[in-house]
Parts: C-alpha cells; sequence; structure tokens
C-alpha cells in the first residue's frame, strides 16, 4: 500500500513537472515571436532536446537562426552545430564555421574551440596551425575544460613548452571534472612527465576518468589492477574495468577479457565466453584475437570443432605476419 502511495505521489509530481515544463515553452514562444533573443534560442533548445515540445531539429534550427541572426552567441553556435551534425538542416561543414567564427569573435568559448577544431582538422576551412592554436587558447584562457586539455596536448606535441606547461592546462580541466584531461594527467603521472612520477595518483585519476565511462582509462586502470601498479593486485577488479571497456568496443580489452575467461582469471572460467570476447576482437582485425580464436575452433574449445574455422583466423593473422599462427598453419597442414 505504502507502495502504491509513493507511485501514484511520484506520478502526480511528474505531471505537475511536465505541466511547468509545457507552460515555460508557450512562454518562451510567445516571447520568441515577439522578437525575445534570448527567448528565441531557448525555444530552439526546447526543440532540438524535446523540452515541453515533440522534438524537432528543423525547428530547432528555424528558431536558432532567428537569434543567431541577431548576432546572439549562443544560438550562433548551435546554428553551427546543426550544420556540422546535419540536424534539421543539410549538413554543411563551411556553413558551420560560419557561424562559430561569428560566435567566437564574441568571446564564446565553446565555438572558439569549436572553430579551433575546424582549424586543427581542416573541416570547413583550409588547415592552418596557427589559426588553430589562436582559437584553442582563447578557450582555455577562459576556462573551457575541453580547450584546456587540447591546449595541454598542443604543449605537448607542437609548441614546444614542454610537458611541465601540458601537466598545468591537463590539470586545470581535470579539476573540472573532464575526463580525458583526468587521463592525460594520469598519464603524466605514470610516466614522470612534467611532474614528478606518482603511481597511486595516476590510479586515482585513471579511477575518476574511468567512472565517467572513459574507455582508454577504463582499460588502463584494468591493467593497474593487473599488474599491482598504484593499486592492490586484483583480478576480479581488472577483469571488471576491462569488461567496461570491451563492452564499449575496445578491441584491445575484448582480447584480454577473452583471456581471461579462458583462463579463469579474476572471473569464473568460461570457455563460451572467452569465445565470445576473441571473435568480437577477431572481427576488428586484432590479430591475437585471430591467432586465440583459430585455436579454440581448433581444439573445440567453447565452440564446435572446425579445422576449417581455425584457417581462416589463422590465416588471417599470418596474413599480418603473427609468426604463431603462421606456425599454426604449418602443423594444420599437416594434420
Amino acid at each position: 500500500m505504502l507502495n502504491m502511495r509513493k507511485m501514484i505521489v511520484a506520478g502526480a509530481a511528474a505531471l505537475l513537472l511536465c505541466g511547468e515544463v509545457f507552460a515555460g515553452f508557450k512562454e518562451d514562444l510567445d516571447a520568441a515571436k515577439r522578437g525575445n533573443v534570448r527567448a528565441q534560442y531557448d525555444v530552439g533548445e526546447s526543440y532540438a532536446w524535446g523540452k515541453g515540445v515533440k522534438q524537432d531539429h528543423a525547428e530547432a534550427v528555424k528558431w536558432f537562426r532567428k537569434a543567431a541572426e541577431q548576432g546572439y552567441a549562443p544560438a550562433q553556435y548551435s546554428l553551427g552545430l546543426s550544420y556540422v551534425y546535419g540536424r534539421g538542416v543539410k549538413r554543411d561543414v563551411s556553413e558551420a564555421v560560419k557561424w562559430f567564427r561569428k560566435a567566437a569573435e564574441q568571446g564564446y568559448a565553446d565555438a572558439q574551440y569549436s572553430l579551433g577544431l575546424s582549424y586543427v582538422y581542416g573541416q570547413g576551412v583550409k588547415r592552418d596551425v596557427s589559426e588553430a592554436v589562436k582559437w584553442i587558447r582563447k578557450a582555455a584562457e577562459q576556462g573551457y575544460a575541453p580547450a584546456q586539455d587540447f591546449w595541454g596536448i598542443i604543449c605537448e606535441d607542437e609548441s614546444g613548452k614542454g610537458a611541465a606547461e601540458a601537466v598545468k592546462w591537463y590539470r586545470k580541466a581535470a579539476e573540472q571534472g573532464y575526463a580525458n584531461a583526468q587521463f592525460n594527467l594520469g598519464v603524466c603521472y605514470a610516466d614522470g612527465k612534467g611532474v614528478k612520477q606518482d603511481i597511486v595518483e595516476a590510479a586515482v585519476l585513471f579511477r575518476k576518468a574511468a567512472e565517467q565511462g572513459h574507455e582508454s582509462a577504463q582499460f588502463t586502470l584494468g591493467i593497474c589492477y593487473s599488474e599491482g601498479t598504484g593499486v592492490k593486485q586484483d583480478y576480479a577488479e581488472s577483469a571488471k574495468w576491462f569488461r567496461k571497456a570491451a563492452e564499449q568496443g575496445m578491441e584491445k580489452a575484448q582480447v584480454i577479457l577473452g583471456a581471461y575467461y579462458f583462463y579463469g582469471k579474476g572471473v569464473q572460467r568460461d570457455y563460451v565466453k572467452a569465445v565470445k570476447w576473441f571473435r568480437k576482437a577477431a572481427e576488428q582485425g586484432n590479430i591475437e584475437a585471430q591467432y586465440f580464436l583459430g585455436g579454440c575452433y581448433a581444439d573445440g574449445t567453447g565452440v564446435k570443432q572446425s579445422y576449417a574455422e581455425a584457417a581462416k583466423w589463422w590465416q588471417k593473422a599470418a596474413e599480418k605476419g603473427h609468426a604463431p599462427a603462421k606456425n599454426a598453419l604449418k602443423w594444420l597442414k599437416k594434420k
């Protein structure tokens, strides 16, 4: 009875909230029709995300454009994104750059970063490293975490400022909770680049990023637990983090997770699950997984025995120079 009351109260609260959201949208729409630039942007956001109204990207673009043409930087940026992803409008990266630039020139950090990336990758504009550096630095100096992280990468790779400067910028972004910066800062601590080596701090940072779903951090944390680097060795915990990365499609994690199941390392031995993960990695071209999968077919381990399938997977690995796979094929020809 108590649970039913909770459900009724929760349902009523949800209905009230929906009503408030819809009422808020109606107010914004009325103001937007009168030319209120912030309301036009808010209406665009509502249509873009389906907040208080049915999602409609074309309508979102319509209202973003109205606000953008009045010079409202957030709307200019959102309109640029619409062109990048082809949401509600035909994809046009040159048009996206146009709107990013308008917002960036007003000091809008998100747009400055996006414009910088456009110059990095030559999307919608000719590749220009100096322009990329200029705009990414502007966004970083405003405290925009993705730009701070990227600026750290630039400091390491291109600007000659060195690892210590990179650590400074990674830290700024990491302290805002930006997962990629937490991972990059963790690597610096692990390798002693730009900062005194501290494998415990590295593991702490890898965990912070991993808990946000950063697959490279999840994989690296799996290695930390496997080797006892910065943390107490724990194969079950290692398997947990390799699984998270594997489920995101990381082939290196998939082949290791397959091996964990094959040997019963950190998990209960399960040849069928081992084959499952070897196959996922093998289909992505991982030669170790192709070799292991071939072995499973040759022995009938976790899968019905098939020398033809064994030969198929060993051949794929052998063609990429995998010596054990070449030897396995020689053995198979003697069968």
